[in-house]
């Protein structure tokens, strides 16, 4: 199963996308001993049309086009369930033992994701109640991908 990330805006090359990527770097040889692959991070540009409704629905267009059909979409959202550490893993290790071919966690830009990737989306998650900026999300993400790969493969780096 492959793993994606997909957002809206660029990172650019600051201290969040130096997480992102160790991050990344570092959860992508644990996936491979659990028979998935990635994360692969992956950013759409920010629509710059003039309401708030327009700039969502031209981003979730950008964004579902980069997901295979099939896949389990993740939508990361304030409103969504908030869930434990191992939660996050259990749903990884669920999601690969369907045979899912590939999960995709998506993260709206500024206004939030529009119509069509919240209908698209098999499950809405929150990193709690609070708005988050998307850099940090990104990274608080990448974070949680090890994580999960850690847990699901024994590694001490999660404790209870």
């Amino acid at each position: 199963m492959k793993i994606s990330v997909l957002s809206v805006g660029r990172i650019g090359s600051g201290p969040e996308a130096t997480l992102c990527e160790d991050y990344a770097r570092r959860a992508a040889p644990l996936l491979r001993t659990l028979g998935m692959r990635g994360p692969d991070l992956a950013e759409m540009r920010e629509s710059r049309r003039d309401n708030s409704t327009q700039r969502r629905d031209e981003e979730a267009e950008a964004l579902l086009r980069r997901i295979p059909d099939g896949a389990t979409i993740i939508a990361l959202d304030e409103g969504g369930k908030q869930l434990a550490s191992r939660e996050f893993a259990g749903l990884i290790e669920t999601a690969a033992a369907a045979g899912t071919a590939e999960i995709a966690f998506v993260i709206g830009g500024p206004d939030g994701h529009g119509d069509a990737v919240m209908k698209r989306a098999n499950r809405t998650i929150a990193f709690g109640a609070m708005t988050w900026p998307h850099k940090l999300v990104r990274a608080a993400l990448c974070e949680q991908i090890y994580r999960a790969a850690t847990i699901l493969a024994g590694h001490p780096y999660h404790r209870d």
